[in-house]
């Protein structure tokens, strides 16, 4: 398991089956049988998942009497939000190099 915290994050991430649990849980808290409903998996398998995303901090897990409800937690996704952030300016040159090379296509293209 990596040790700094973007890096846990990231390899949280890498996993289908862990983004689609995240995605499931931005719409709110759910419990490890709800979270495994759509997944042809087993429970402990699911578990497994859970136990990566909370160890990245991705999520949390409450107690509710019996219930073990799993919540969505926003400050990982949110640092690499901004890691990512950081290389916006490379593709935002990319798309303007590919709109001029457009634009000077379709100018070309209405002279012939």
């Amino acid at each position: 398991m990596p040790t700094d915290h973007l890096s846990r994050t990231f390899a949280a991430l890498a996993d289908p089956t862990r983004r689609a649990i995240l995605a499931r849980l931005s719409a709110g808290e759910a419990t490890v049988n709800e979270l495994a409903e759509p997944f042809p998996m087993s429970l402990p398998a699911v578990s497994r998942h859970l136990k990566v995303l909370e160890q990245a901090g991705l999520i949390t897990r409450g107690r509710t009497r019996q219930w073990r409800p799993c919540r969505l937690a926003a400050k990982p996704l949110e640092d690499v939000a901004d890691w990512v952030a950081a290389y916006r300016p490379f593709w935002d040159d990319g798309f303007d190099r590919l709109d001029e090379h457009l634009r000077s296509l379709r100018s070309g293209g209405e002279r012939a």
